[in-house]
């Protein structure tokens, strides 16, 4: 593989770090280097080599190199480039609407909806829409969890019901009126043509047309989820990777105890 992505090249790079001017590191302070991979639809030779770095170029990366690259079929030919990345962010303006609540463990969740909520919660689970992916809501809902983290069915606390995939919003709406539940979740892993924009609004109209939207606390996580983007789609909440049952709990007990508070 030609040209790594750690050049052995000495450049007279400013070490110091400055949030104003954010850039990629490799191995050293501000060097910039970055590692992209993608596919052409042309067949592979030096005419795609070509355009594949003047396409890097065009992304703002000085110096890319092809370190590999392959035909996948004919038309279509697959690359990795490395180089040094010239832009740079003021990290000190970025303002990002995160979820902030202090995560609890099993046992403080439970006893918390015991002491503060006085009953068992009621909460649903599934994949909506056209969405075959159980993966992220079975880590939140099933008793066995994920990664050493249990599911929401291990709770003393909560009835967990999970749905499973490809449900229906109408079902999943369906489902809350019959069960009455007090938290919807819902998972999205397929976003292609953001589908899972359009499935979201869906729902949320639906709870609205139901009237129960806002007796509801409606929360949607998967990989290209983010509390922005639920917020922005009508949700109180969302998720992306890395979260497990202790985190989703431990806002939904909080937000429901600040509405009955209300």
């Amino acid at each position: 593989m030609g040209g790594g992505l750690y050049s052995t090249e000495k450049k007279d790079y400013d070490k110091n770090l400055d949030l104003t001017k954010i850039k990629p590191y490799g191995d050293t302070m501000n060097d910039g280097k970055v590692q992209v991979s993608f596919t052409l639809p042309v067949d592979d030779g030096e005419k795609a080599i070509f355009a594949a770095l003047e396409l890097a170029k065009k992304m703002g990366i000085e110096e890319p190199s092809v370190a590999y690259h392959v035909s996948l079929d004919k038309g279509y030919t697959y690359f990795v480039l490395y180089g040094i990345f010239k832009h740079s962010i003021d990290y000190t303006k970025i303002k990002v609407e995160s979820i902030e609540v202090e995560v609890m463990t099993i046992k403080e969740i439970n006893d918390f909806i015991k002491t503060e909520l006085k009953r068992k919660l009621v909460v649903i689970g599934a994949t909506t829409g056209t969405d075959a992916h159980t993966v992220g809501i079975d880590a939140i809902m099933n008793m066995k969890g994920f990664a050493g983290h249990y599911g929401l069915e291990r709770y003393d606390m909560i009835e967990a019901y999970n749905l499973g995939s490809q449900v229906s919003n109408e079902t999943f709406v369906k489902k809350a009126i019959e069960l009455k539940a007090d938290v919807l979740l819902v998972s999205q892993t397929v976003t292609q043509k953001d589908i899972h924009v359009r499935n979201l609004t869906n729902l949320v109209d639906l709870l609205e047309a139901e009237e129960i939207r806002d007796k509801i606390v409606l929360v949607c996580g998967g990989p290209r989820i983010s509390n922005e983007l639920a917020k922005e789609l009508g949700f109180d909440a969302g998720f992306g990777p890395n979260t497990f049952s202790e985190n989703v709990a431990s806002y939904f007990v909080k937000e429901i105890y600040n509405r009955k508070s209300k």
